[in-house]
């Protein structure tokens, strides 16, 4: 069990491990001279400033971007890379992220993110509270949760060990700092006690840069990769229909009304069903691709501790199975491991599992690496968050759910037009929604890009101009190889349709449709 240890001059105690799948980790040693450390080069000047020896082990940290400070463990490591998504400070045993969430403009508050972000304390079977109270700190007040979990068996050197301060500086910005350990967390009163505001200056950045490796591949996959999504490939299209693969014959009549064909669908799977091989067969006969979306969930059970299950080994059957038919498929596949992580949707969100990130990575390695085991180098895996978090926070963020360079073969872009049927939602153009995502995820990975699912409701605009404008500038989007229509619609609570994302809603839809896969940018993805 973790010990709280009060006081102000106890030392903090806790050693930490750096686990982190960024390449741009920086490693800062302490100047013994007490001297200002010198910052990364250019975009990071002016940024932070690490000052060594504050006090005896100590170096202080300041965030000249968010606006603080605070004395860290001079053993310890400093990853300033994202500053404007956090500040992680490690080494052996224990991983510190910092966070600075300003709710200005929104619905959000300081109170409601500290409610809301520690709701998986409601599973009260899996996550053991020890502290659960606000004290002050410099004039702030200061929201203290430690918690633990058990071990799990798969994950070396596990940070089961928990503590989160959330400080409050105002009603609408708060900071977080979140401790996770794999040794229980004791002394970490000087280290809260030393957090203090500071003056903002300088520009945040978002600096970490992904690229591709390279492995081997089965020879038709590697074919098919470079075809459809090499460098010189052009915009491909697919779409989410309910019926399809197991029944094509629908799937033709769209085609011929829209006078196109789809290389592209998508399957829907969880635990509650087999791998799809007949489906897999059905649509490689006719020249069709499918990306297998593996939602780890069941439909009709009990999710609570899914990841922790997962990570316990508990489904390892299910995917050295999914593993081996996958191989014995022998065709290529996209594999959509656990879509749109970043939303509370979703039951393998960090927001159910300790709001740690991280163990949704190790479930993605421990997948990946179960694939591999059984040569199943057919798969091409496809990492795809939403494009706006639910919750909206920093820790929430999509970037923190990447598992790696090692582990993603395509990048997953989706954002919807959801419409203004549900309070709170609104109409947003396909522009509006495609320009910035665009631009964010081309500045970070390099790495061809499919929009893995997207639509546009028909509540709240003209759904034919929208589709009208998103065929007009698609072609801005070089590395967006393929784009998939989701053909489906959501119902409220009474059942009626709430989001309406069919393309075959009436003939306007579909003459948009057809007038867009007419036109010459259908077959361009370059300017």
């Amino acid at each position: 069990m973790a010990k709280v240890i009060n006081g102000p001059v106890i030392i903090i105690s806790i050693f930490l491990v750096l686990i982190l799948s960024s390449p741009c980790r920086a490693d800062i040693n302490a100047n013994v001279d007490n001297k200002l450390i010198a910052p990364l080069p250019d975009p990071y000047i002016n940024n932070y400033e690490i000052t060594a020896n504050v006090l005896p082990g100590y170096n202080q940290y300041l965030d000249l971007v968010n606006g603080y400070s605070i004395n860290y463990p001079a053993s310890m490591n400093v990853d300033p890379s994202q500053l404007q998504l956090r500040t992680v400070i490690a080494d052996n045993n224990t991983r510190i992220e910092i966070y600075r969430d300003d709710f200005t403009g929104s619905i959000h508050s300081a109170t409601a993110y500290m409610q809301y972000s520690n709701r998986f304390l409601n599973n009260r079977s899996t996550h053991y509270a020890q502290v659960n109270k606000t004290i002050s700190v410099n004039g702030l007040k200061v929201h203290l949760l430690q918690w633990q979990r058990n071990k799990l068996l798969t994950v070396v050197n596990d940070h089961n060990y928990y503590l989160s301060a959330e400080i409050t500086k105002s009603s609408k910005e708060v900071y977080t700092v979140f401790i996770k350990s794999s040794l229980p967390v004791d002394g970490y009163i000087p280290l809260i006690q030393s957090f203090a505001v500071a003056n903002k200056q300088g520009n945040p950045g978002l600096n970490p840069s992904y690229q591709r490796r390279s492995r081997e591949l089965q020879a038709e996959t590697s074919e098919f990769f470079q075809k459809y999504f090499g460098n010189e490939a052009t915009l491909k299209w697919g779409i989410f229909e309910p019926s399809a693969p197991e029944r094509l014959d629908y799937l033709h009549l769209l085609e011929k009304q829209m006078d196109c064909k789809f290389d592209f669908l998508i399957l829907y799977k969880t635990f509650d069903a087999p791998f799809p091989a007949e489906e897999l067969s059905r649509a490689y006969q006719e020249q069709r691709y499918v990306q297998l979306t593996l939602q780890t969930m069941f439909i009709n059970g009990n999710n609570a501790n899914i990841t922790y299950d997962i990570l316990n080994g508990k489904y390892d059957g299910f995917f050295t199975d999914y593993a081996k038919k996958a191989r014995d498929f022998g065709h290529p596949l996209l594999f959509r491991l656990n879509n749109e992580m970043n939303g509370d949707w979703c039951v393998y969100s960090s927001y159910y599992s300790s709001k740690d990130t991280e163990l949704y990575k190790a479930v993605w390695q421990h997948v990946y690496k179960i694939f591999t085991a059984n040569q199943a180098n057919n798969v091409l895996w496809v990492w795809n968050p939403n494009d706006l978090s639910f919750p909206g926070f920093k820790w929430n963020h999509a970037l923190n759910y990447f598992p790696g360079e090692a582990y993603v073969d395509i990048i997953g872009l989706t954002g919807y037009n959801t419409g203004s049927y549900y309070p709170g939602e609104y109409w947003r153009e396909f522009t509006s929604i495609y320009d910035p995502l665009y631009q964010q995820y081309s500045a970070i990975f390099d790495y061809p890009f499919i929009i893995s699912e997207f639509g546009c409701n028909s509540v709240g605009g003209s759904k034919a101009v929208w589709i009208g404008d998103m065929f007009a500038n698609m072609k801005k989007y070089s590395g967006i190889k393929a784009a998939i229509w989701f053909n489906g619609t959501d119902v409220d609570g009474n059942g009626m349709p709430a989001r309406i994302y069919r393309l075959d809603e009436n003939n306007t839809i579909l003459n948009a449709f057809r007038k867009g896969f007419a036109s010459p940018v259908k077959e361009t993805s370059k300017e």
